[in-house]
Order: C-alpha cells, then sequence, then structure tokens
C-alpha cells in the first residue's frame, strides 16, 4: 500500500474513513442547502442572516467545548459519537419536514441551527481525539490526514450534489437525504472490532480538569501559536459558504448549481492538500506558519478573479493552501500532546477552529452588504496572509531560526529548535562513540 494510505491498512480506520465521507457528504449537502433557503426563500439574499445562521451552527463551540472535550477523555467515544450522529440525523429530518410542508421559517433554521451546533461542539473533540484510537502511535499523522481527506472528499461531493438536487426536488428533501446519511458512522461504528482498538487512559473524575487542560496549553508556545493562526485564519478568512453564495449571486449573477460547483472547486484543493499532509512523517510549525500567509495571498487574488470561471479555477490552489496548513495544525497539535489530555486541547483547538467562526462571519456578511462581495474575501485573505508574516517573524525572533538561501535545487534552507537538536544530538553520538562511553 502507498504512503499515502498505509494506515488504511487497520480495519477499523477503513470503516472510520468509508462512514465519515458519508455523513460529511450529507453534512455539505445540509449546509448549502440551508444557506440557500436562508439567503433566496427566507430573505432577499440577505448575506447578513446567512452569517448570524452559520454563527448560531458554531456558537456552543465557544461555550461548550471545554466540557466536551472533557468528556471526550472520560467516556466511551466510540458511544458518544453515535449518539451525536443521530441527533445530527434527527435535526436534518426536522427541518426536512418544516420546508415540505410548507412551514418553515427563519426562527426555526435559527433553533435548529443552534442545537446543531450543540451536537458538533460534543462531536468534534470526541471525532479528533478518536482516530488515536484506530492506529497505533507510528500511523498517526497518517489517519490524520486522511481523516481530513475524506471530510474534503465530501467537501467535493456534497456541494455539487447538493446544487443539483435543489434544483430537482428542492432543498426539503435534499435535507431528508442528508438525515439518512448520518447513519453511516452510526454503522460504521457499530462494526468496529473493539479488541482492535488502540487501549488509552480513560480519565477519572477530579476537580480541576479543565483548567489542567487550558495549563498544559499555555506551556506549550508552539501550540498557543498555532491557535492564535488558527484563529484568524478560520474567522475571518474561511467563510466560503457565505463568500461563494455572495459571489455567486451578486457579482456573477448565478444560481443554485453554479453555486455548489464553487464549493467543489474549492474541495479539488483541499482534498490535494489533505493528500498531501497525509504523505507527512511529522508536519512541521513553519508549514502552518508559512501556510497561513500563501493562503492569504491566494485569497486576496481570489477576490480579484473577473469571471465565474476564473474565480473556480483560482479555487483549485487556494482550497490546496487551506487544507495544507489546517491539516497540519490539526495533526501537529495531536501528535505532540500528551494522552491524557489529548481530548481537552483538542476541544480547545476545535473551540478557537470552529469557534472563530460565529465571531467573524457576521462581520463578513456585513463587509459583503456594505461593500460589495470582493471586499468579504479580500479582507479575510489580508488578515491571513498579516497573522501568517508576523507569526514567521516571532519565530525568527523568538526560536533563533536561520534562514539560509541556496543556488540549488533546494534554494531556501530554515533552521530551526527541531534542525539543531538533530544536529546536537548526532554530535553526541559521535562523541560517545569516538571516547567508546
Amino acid at each position: 500500500m502507498s504512503r499515502t494510505f498505509h494506515s488504511l491498512r487497520y480495519s477499523n480506520l477503513r470503516l472510520w474513513f468509508f462512514g465519515n465521507i458519508i455523513a460529511a457528504t450529507g453534512m455539505w449537502m445540509q449546509r448549502v442547502a440551508q444557506d440557500w433557503l436562508v439567503l433566496t426563500v427566507l430573505t432577499q439574499n440577505s448575506g447578513t442572516q446567512v452569517g448570524v445562521v452559520t454563527a448560531l451552527q458554531f456558537l456552543p463551540i465557544l461555550v461548550l467545548s471545554p466540557w466536551a472535550g472533557l468528556l471526550a477523555d472520560r467516556l466511551n467515544r466510540r458511544a458518544l459519537l453515535q449518539a451525536m450522529q443521530l441527533a445530527h440525523a434527527l435535526l436534518g429530518l426536522i427541518l426536512g419536514v418544516l420546508i415540505l410542508t410548507n412551514t418553515a421559517q427563519l426562527w426555526h433554521v435559527y433553533v435548529l441551527a443552534l442545537l446543531g451546533g450543540v451536537a458538533g461542539a460534543i462531536d468534534s473533540p470526541a471525532r479528533q481525539a478518536f482516530v488515536s484510537e484506530l492506529v497505533p502511535p507510528v500511523s498517526l499523522s497518517n489517519a490524520v490526514g486522511l481523516n481530513s481527506t475524506a471530510f474534503n472528499a465530501a467537501r467535493l461531493i456534497g456541494p455539487a450534489v447538493s446544487g443539483l438536487l435543489i434544483d430537482a426536488i428542492g432543498t426539503g428533501w435534499v435535507m431528508i437525504v442528508t438525515a439518512v446519511a448520518f447513519f453511516a458512522p452510526v454503522l460504521t461504528l457499530a462494526l468496529m472490532r473493539s479488541a482492535d482498538l488502540v487501549p488509552r487512559k480513560v480519565v477519572k473524575r477530579s476537580p480541576g480538569q479543565i483548567r489542567e487542560g487550558v495549563s498544559y496549553v499555555k506551556n506549550r508556545p508552539d501550540i498557543v501559536l498555532i491557535l492564535v493562526i488558527v484563529a484568524v485564519v478560520s474567522g475571518l478568512g474561511m467563510n466560503f459558504q457565505l463568500t461563494s453564495a455572495l459571489m455567486a449571486t451578486e457579482v456573477y449573477g448565478k444560481a443554485a448549481g453554479e453555486y455548489g460547483i464553487l464549493g467543489s472547486f474549492m474541495a479539488v484543493g483541499a482534498l490535494g492538500g489533505s493528500l498531501l499532509a497525509a504523505r507527512r512523517a511529522q508536519p512541521r510549525l513553519r508549514l502552518i506558519v508559512s501556510g497561513a500567509a500563501i493562503y492569504g495571498l491566494l485569497e486576496i487574488v481570489l477576490a480579484l478573479a473577473p469571471t465565474y470561471e476564473s474565480f473556480a479555477v483560482l479555487a483549485i490552489p487556494t482550497g490546496l493552501a487551506m487544507l495544507t496548513m489546517v491539516t497540519a495544525a490539526n495533526a501537529t497539535i495531536q501528535i505532540t500532546t500528551d494522552e491524557t489530555v489529548r481530548g481537552r486541547v483538542m476541544a480547545l483547538y476545535s473551540m478557537i477552529f470552529l469557534g472563530a467562526t460565529p465571531i467573524g462571519s457576521p462581520f463578513i456578511g456585513w463587509v459583503g452588504e456594505q461593500f460589495g462581495a470582493r471586499w468579504s474575501i479580500l479582507v479575510g485573505g489580508g488578515a491571513s496572509l498579516a497573522v501568517g508574516v508576523i507569526a514567521g517573524v516571532w519565530g525568527l525572533i523568538h526560536w533563533n531560526y536561520r534562514v539560509k538561501f541556496h543556488v540549488s535545487a533546494h534554494p531556501i534552507e530554515v533552521e530551526g529548535p527541531a534542525e539543531r537538536a538533530y544536529v546536537a544530538a548526532l554530535v553526541a553520538e559521535a562523541e560517545r562513540n569516538a571516547t567508546g562511553k
């Protein structure tokens, strides 16, 4: 099996991978249908209202993530994930019935989006930490990359299918289809062999456990830097379900099908980025920093795309840069975090990564309404570029990075703490061999 997919030799990860593809496809279909419902049926092309719905979906992450992470460390993660998938299915079914009976109102979407956010807040840290139970530590980076690949394969399929089905059968039936899709991981989780799961230490109840997770992160400046980058990029630069809708309708004059296809072009690049990430044995912090800057620069170019076709093409490298950075951030934190606090640390990561959206999306929606759709992307791109550059300069100063330029096939060499530690270890080993100790 190739290096990219080598962790799929574990049967439990295979089940997880395919169940995730189906459920995540349903999730992306649901998001596109929901946003289109709000944008074109329940309002008159209100980007602000779409932003509010998006914010309500992610707001519970900000409130519940610390407790959700603790649940992921204390409880059976497999059972917890099954319960949350069933909750997502029920919420999709309710909204589908409301639409089909012509009784759906904006406040219904608000309430269901908020409840979906609660389920997502509990699901996210358990989902990310559960990957470490499916493969041994040596394969964890690859498994995290493949987990992102499944998510982005779904992101490639979901928006396009959703857009086409909205035109063919309407948003109501699309919601029913998505509700059925959430049963896939419930089934695949049930089929997993418990004996093949990697044993983990279940954290027992004790006072101050949430503070313990926060304290662990505070003492890890590398994780803090990653969280700052992710907060800015996610909050301001990753609102494509909103910005693509505004660009498709206001700038290019397109309908639901074309809007869905834009998401698929973005996902083509995202899928490529996650596959590249899966090949890395050990992601590096500098990849996250440079990825944020490059992603911001590509967003700025994307915002200036003169035609629908050029926007779609430019979305591919933008998606690749986005997922390269995001997957590297996720894998770095998971791999370098102690197992006993992994659920709580990943909850903080989810709180930042997903919870920044409720803060950023209404603002980006307002920017789009006041200044035009292009500005909603330009603002996010500028912020992502700025945080990448600032983080890079901070790393050069505080971690004593050295950048060397060469006239060769590899013209730039970056020397940081990891490289110096490696060289020091080699020198120490050579000295021991020389002295015979």
